[in-house]
């Protein structure tokens, strides 16, 4: 006779749930080492990532684009190239500077990478004499916390003191490590010396240049060893400002007097000539970046910073104000206080649903499992070096309601034993025991079906890369906790006495299951049973409905976009000149856009709608930088205190600004920045032949101006600067002059030669020396300009050279080895581009390839994105639904069960269509991420109730009634389950917030989605089950009637 310890389960989960003990520490080294490690987790709005990208910057002082493409980009193209890693080579020449953009492969060492090409571009020995050292980088997102305006009524000089003021005194704090000066023009001490003044002193520029060099020195000398000590020697004539280049000798005369530069020059102690005009509220400014370093947080950096202002701000004086604008750490503690509120009440709502058809102690400790599972995922998280963002809050929004699923199924499995008679221990025992292999294999198709998120390319993939570990760890803990420490708190849930309230809340919860228990058995097991006999019409029907809803997408109507459209707090206009116009001309049209936007704020509520107007002249434009190029970002006010949306502002901006004549382009938009941000549509144009490659351009930019949803349509080609050509002439060489003495000569007048480059504070100073701007303003003056001979004489520049009219390029762009052009355009609304991309790519691609033979077109920008990303994403989705048939063949030992269960998907991805009609969203890769994510989560159920039949076949029912039990005792922790994951993403399918509005299609996919499923999993599932029983009789007739015939026929002719 057996012992009774022979005959007490064994097993980790039988251990666990009678040594509550060791389960209660399980618990608390999850919680208070969650919490530990919590807060020391890094904290930031937005996961730091490498953009896979090495960039080469070379500046070209006083070049022009051809002149970098010749002397600089080819060369460093030509030096990449062929290195080990490299996916693409892309590169831009513009007036001054040129830059190499090498994208590495994915999964390559990019620091490798990076190094190889320092090497190569180090041996490079054929750049010019005047191109600065080449400066290599790794691009990388920035980590910008918020900004800092100082403003006022005042000249640009004071302002940029002020501001250098307050950047020492923000460094001075120890939260804030990082900030910078931005949009201003570089210190530049510029000698100015008259042509005059040269001659008559018989000096060139250079040799003023020279003398300037060596009068400002601050070298050591050594050291004398005295008897008393050392003493260091050390020659000080180093100057750091106009006025101390100012009193420099420059000619000393035989009887010793001296000709100081003042003598003979203007020193201006000012910015470099680029015309940089910043304003905000109509006023000069000067701005300010702060950025995150190392683990400082959004929160406490921003604290600091108005700690900071709080104390300089009363020492100003009543013309300077400053402003903080931008600030990120708002964005992040929004996104918290949203994590944190809808976990709340998705916990809430999670427990509600369980104490009703579960008892209030038991649903307690299955909630439980949220908390428990969050706070132990951050002992993964920190190990692997996830920080917590606004990705990652998502990332536990989305595990919320899904969490607690395996911990329902185990609960509601004890619940039902112990309401058999078993004991606590042995109901919790046995409950989690003979769930357990269903529970196990339903987390791990959760954790494939997220599996594929971690594989998608570029920046999408860098970004949604958090959210399956986040997930996957979440999960992890979660069926730690629900197999080994949920037991042991229900094995020891024992009946006591009980207050009155809890009575009152026992009987309720007793009513509301017994009403679910009678709905059950008198509602939905006859419609199962007659569902069952007409299988093949629910089948047909439900294959019906997914032939439509395919249909539906297919046909556009639903709309389809990057990222969802999130209303921004920012309207922003771009406007272009033809390159190369006057300031003047720039500050015109900025006056008439800022005026019009003025009269909307004016007219639309005033201060209740615009914080303030950021004007700039100056700066990156489309393709190259200058003044040129119009820019004035609009700070509105919070979305839920505005009158008006920022698209309608916009609207009426663009409607109050008109046409402004003579602009190459003018852009408005709404939602500049972040994920899939950039011009809808972005075709790039390439061609051997530069002038067939622009007309290729201007024919696709009319194209796209015929389509009614298409505007600020950009060909991408601008005329660049008049250009005036000059040659030596056959005089100019019998004086023995050179090309390159004339171009030095030009280049020292306009230009200006470099005496030095020292730093003065935290700033780099140059020192130049040139011709004053007077006599730099006309053709004339260059004509005349005197060139120094070998022999001393001097001659007008006309006389030696010969001088002819043409026009630079604006900017030179390349991609592989070709000069190409990128032709862009907006669609209104965003969600329609991939319809006129569509018909673009049939209607117009066709015929213009036909019209430029040799011509090449791509798609590139946000449609390039997105068509990457939806293909990564769709074989990541076969390879998990492969993964999950693995996962489900192996505890169900068939082939073809999986099937029944996997066919829950389609019907899943239904649902979450259904979602967005319903509460009016387009499709978005976000919806996409949804619903691969969701793969995993509908096969849950339908698992369970697979499990559950065939545990009664193998008892000896047969398959009608197998399924009409299976449904009769899994449809109470199917609803649970579809009720608390649903009402775990409740809260976010419903959230108003801006800060929501990114996230609600995801959360809408897995939420409706689930809850289609779910009436998938309870009519349609079974319904096939009986149809793959169907099928399986038919099959063992067929072979046994061949069987008989064989036997007979081996009968007869015995």
């Amino acid at each position: 006779m057996a012992s009774p310890e022979n005959k007490a389960p064994k097993g980790p989960i039988a251990w666990m749930a009678g040594n509550s003990v060791a389960a209660n520490l399980v618990m608390i080294v999850l919680l208070v080492g969650g919490l530990i490690f919590g807060f020391q987790i890094k904290q930031e709005v937005f996961p730091e990532f490498s953009l896979d990208t090495v960039s080469i910057s070379v500046s070209y002082p006083g070049a022009s684009p051809e002149e970098v493409e010749q002397g600089v980009i080819l060369a460093v193209e030509q030096a990449v190239q062929g290195l080990d890693g490299v996916k693409e080579v892309t590169s831009s020449s513009a007036e001054g500077s040129g830059s190499v953009q090498v994208e590495a492969l994915e999964g390559a060492n990019l620091q490798k990478l990076a190094q190889d090409i320092k090497t190569e571009v180090d041996r490079i020995s054929s750049f010019p004499e005047e191109a600065e050292d080449p400066v290599i980088s790794e691009v990388s997102h920035t980590r910008e916390v918020l900004s800092v305006m100082v403003y006022g009524d005042q000249p640009q000089v004071t302002l940029r003191e002020v501001a250098e003021q307050l950047r020492e005194e923000l460094l001075a704090d120890t939260g804030i490590t990082q900030v910078e000066l931005a949009e201003v023009s570089d210190l530049q001490i510029s000698i100015e010396v008259p042509q005059a003044k040269l001659r008559a002193h018989g000096l060139t520029l250079q040799e003023v240049a020279d003398r300037l060099g060596e009068a400002s020195v601050d070298l050591p000398g050594g050291g004398i060893k005295a008897d008393s000590g050392e003493i260091l020697v050390r020659m000080k004539e180093r100057r750091d400002y106009g006025q101390d280049f100012a009193r420099t000798p420059i000619v000393t005369g035989s009887d010793g007097t001296q000709v100081l530069l003042e003598d003979i020059a203007t020193v201006i102690d000012g910015f470099e000539d680029d015309d940089i005009v910043t304003t905000y509220d109509g006023m000069p400014a000067v701005r300010l970046q702060v950025y995150r370093v190392g683990t400082q947080t959004p929160i406490t950096v921003s604290d600091a910073v108005h700690r900071q202002l709080e104390t300089f701000e009363q020492r100003l004086p009543d013309s300077v104000h400053v402003e903080v604008l931008n600030d990120m750490s708002e964005v992040f503690s929004q996104r918290m206080d949203l994590l944190l509120t809808n976990g709340y009440m998705g916990l809430v709502l999670v427990f509600v649903f369980l104490a009703l058809f579960l008892e209030p102690r038991l649903a307690f400790w299955v909630a439980m499992g949220i908390p428990i599972s969050f706070l132990g995922s951050f002992l993964i998280l920190t190990a692997v070096g996830v920080s917590i963002n606004m990705i990652t809050m998502f990332a536990f929004l989305i595990s919320l309601g899904i969490v607690v699923d395996d911990a329902i199924v185990v609960g509601e499995n004890v619940f039902t034993m112990r309401q058999q008679g078993m004991p606590p221990l042995q109901a919790a025992i046995k409950g989690a025991q003979s769930i357990a292999m269903p529970v196990v294999f339903s987390v791990l198709t959760n954790i494939v079906a997220f599996l594929p998120l971690m594989f998608v390319p570029g920046v999408m993939g860098k970004i949604f890369w958090s959210i399956p570990v986040v997930v996957i760890s979440v999960f992890s803990i979660s069926l730690v906790e629900s197999l080994f420490v949920l037991p042991a708190h229900l094995a020891h849930l024992k009946e006591g006495h009980r207050s009155r309230i809890m009575l009152w809340i026992t009987r309720y919860q007793e009513r509301v299951a017994n009403k679910l228990l009678h709905f059950i058995r008198n509602g939905y097991r006859p419609f199962l049973d007659w569902s069952m006999q007409w299988r093949y019409a629910v089948v047909a029907l439900g294959i019906g409905l997914l032939a439509l809803t395919g249909a539906f997408v297919m046909s556009g109507r639903l709309g389809f976009t990057l990222m969802p459209k999130v209303e921004s707090d920012y309207a922003y206009v771009e406007a272009e000149l033809p390159y190369g116009s006057a300031v003047e001309r720039s500050k015109t049209v900025l006056t008439r856009l800022e005026a019009a936007a003025e009269r909307v704020r004016d007219a639309n509520g005033g201060d209740r709608l615009v914080e303030g107007i950021n004007a700039k002249i100056g700066g990156e434009g489309r393709d190259v930088s200058g003044t040129h190029v119009v820019k004035i970002r609009v700070y509105l006010t919070p979305a839920d205190q505005r009158p008006i949306s920022t698209d309608e502002f916009v609207a009426r901006w663009r409607k109050e600004a008109g046409t402004i004549p003579g602009l190459e382009t003018i852009s408005f938009a709404a939602d500049k920045g972040g994920p899939g941000a950039g011009e809808a549509l972005e075709f790039e144009l390439s061609h051997s032949d530069v002038t067939t490659l622009e007309s290729a351009a201007s024919a696709l930019a009319d194209a796209l101006e015929q389509y009614p949803r298409v505007k600020d349509v950009d060909d991408g080609f601008s005329p660049g600067k008049r250009q005036l050509d000059f040659t030596i002439t056959p005089a100019g060489t019998s004086l023995g002059l050179t090309a390159e003495d004339v171009a030095r000569q030009v280049r020292a007048a306009y230009y200006g030669t470099e005496v030095l480059r020292q730093q003065r504070g935290r700033n780099e100073i140059k020192v130049v020396v040139r011709r004053p701007e007077n006599e730099r303003v006309s053709e004339y003056d260059l004509e005349e300009l005197m060139v120094m001979t070998p022999s001393g004489t001097e001659v007008p520049l006309r006389e030696v050279v010969d001088i002819k009219q043409g026009r630079a390029y604006t900017v030179i762009k390349r991609r592989d080895g070709r000069r190409v052009l990128s032709v862009t355009a907006d669609v209104t609304p965003r969600d329609q581009a991939s319809q006129v991309m569509n018909a673009v790519m049939k209607d117009v691609l066709p015929g213009l390839k036909a019209q430029y033979p040799g011509l090449s077109c791509t798609m590139q920008g946000k449609q390039a994105d997105m068509s990457e990303s939806v293909t990564s994403l769709m074989t990541g989705l076969l390879l998990a639904m492969l993964c999950i048939y693995a996962l489900l063949a192996i505890p169900f030992q068939s082939y073809v069960q999986p099937l029944i269960i996997m066919v829950c998907i389609p019907f899943g991805a239904v649902g979450a269509v259904f979602g967005h009609i319903l509460m009016g969203y387009s499709i978005s890769l976000m919806s996409l991420l949804g619903i691969v994510a969701l793969s995993g989560v509908v096969v849950n159920d339908s698992l369970v109730f697979i499990e559950f039949a065939n545990s009664r076949r193998k008892l000896g029912h047969c398959a009608h009634d197998a399924v009409l039990e299976a449904g009769t005792a899994r449809f109470r922790p199917i609803l649970l389950t579809t009720l608390t994951t649903f009402s775990g993403l409740a809260p976010m399918i419903l959230e108003t917030s801006r800060q929501a509005r990114f996230l609600i299609p995801m959360a809408l996919s897995l939420g409706f989605g689930i809850l289609f499923a779910t009436l998938i999993t309870l009519i349609l599932v079974p319904s096939l089950y009986m149809i793959l029983d169907d099928f399986l009789l038919w099959f063992r007739r067929v072979f046994s009637r061949s069987e008989a015939v064989a036997e007979s026929s081996a009968s007869s002719q015995r």
